[in-house]
């Protein structure tokens, strides 16, 4: 109905029902993502048409403070659902520390446990989810023992221990988790350790990953995301080969009729840019389900396939691929349901 707003109102704006959407667009540390974000919300809303309510942007800093003066700001002036704030630190201040008096979807979670405000509702890319969804994989296909590769960023960290906790509550053992590096001596080890176990699991992203997979000879691995850039061409694909991995939909099925509707983005820079575009998709449909009161909310969306759990965080769940020829090919297809 009315056109987005792409200005923050002042504080003493009339109220005015609209969205709001809360993007560090002002950070030099995160402006380019809250820009990919920005611009597939945008892209979502031109695809479906008809807007009950407009959007109006509020663009703040990585300041937790701005942040949420931006939050209050949206709310005085009439926003009926926040989308956003876009990093941990600002979910989680909004998270325990702020009254959440309308339907709000973040777009990360909140770094402490506890009980979340009900308003507050979390999705976000989290690599903990894709760590716990192979290792599921992993035991549904017969592997008991694994060792762990991991480099030394915290991210990749924070995947290694997600990944052990699943695979051990399902009952498989960590046989060794080593820490990697491109040394001779360090990735002889791997190739030892890995005689202990019957797969591997790599931690690592998509440069370092070929140097670790080398040593593991015939035993499958495992990976993130991380390993994923698009289609690198055939001759740096080939150094993964086998090497299983999830990812979202919109990178892994292009040409499925849910994803190839919406519009692809001029994004120069990273694949992670595209997955945040992504997921500005899934916001604005996520936010038109809350605007019209949706609790029990199953998407099929271009992130993957969302399902609201009981603590307001959506689950992902996300597409099976693995390097064959050199190229990552689906080998389990996303469950394809719509919302409801």
């Amino acid at each position: 109905m009315a056109s987005d707003a792409t200005s923050r109102p002042p504080a003493s704006a009339p109220q005015t029902p609209h969205i709001a959407l809360l993007l560090p667009m002002n950070s030099k540390l995160f402006g380019k993502h809250a820009v990919a974000l920005r611009d597939g919300f945008q892209a979502a809303a031109k695809t479906q048409g008809q807007q009950q309510l407009p959007v109006r942007e509020y663009a703040v800093s990585e300041e937790v403070g701005n942040a949420l003066e931006g939050y209050r700001t949206a709310v005085a002036g009439g926003a009926q659902v926040v989308v956003g704030p876009l990093t941990r630190d600002a979910v989680t201040a909004l998270a325990f520390g702020e009254p959440v008096p309308v339907p709000t979807l973040a777009l990360n979670v909140a770094d402490s446990v506890g009980r979340a405000p009900g308003n507050l509702y979390m999705l976000s890319l989290q690599v903990e989810t894709e760590a716990r969804q192979i290792a599921q994989l992993a035991w549904r296909e017969g592997h008991r023992t694994t060792i762990t590769v991991s480099g030394g960023s915290p991210v990749q960290r924070r995947t290694q221990t997600a990944f052990a906790g699943e695979f051990s509550r399902l009952g498989g053992k960590i046989t060794s988790d080593l820490a990697f590096a491109t040394d001779p001596d360090r990735l002889q080890t791997i190739g030892r350790a890995v005689a202990e176990a019957d797969m591997a699991f790599l931690a690592l992203d998509f440069g370092e990953a070929p140097a670790a997979r080398a040593y593991l000879g015939a035993t499958p691995a495992y990976a993130t995301a991380s390993v994923h850039i698009g289609d690198p061409g055939v001759l740096a694909g080939y150094d993964l080969a086998g090497v299983s991995f999830v990812d979202m939909p919109w990178l892994l099925e292009p040409q499925h009729t849910a994803v190839m509707i919406y519009p692809r983005p001029q994004i120069h820079g990273t694949i992670d840019l595209e997955r945040l575009y992504a997921l500005g998709i899934d916001a604005w449909r996520v936010a038109q389900l809350l605007l019209a009161g949706a609790r029990d909310i199953r998407l099929d969306g271009v992130t993957g396939k969302l399902t609201l759990g009981p603590d307001g965080q959506f689950e992902r769940e996300l597409v099976t691929a693995r390097y064959i020829d050199g190229r990552p090919q689906v080998t389990v297809p996303s469950a394809r349901e719509s919302a409801r």
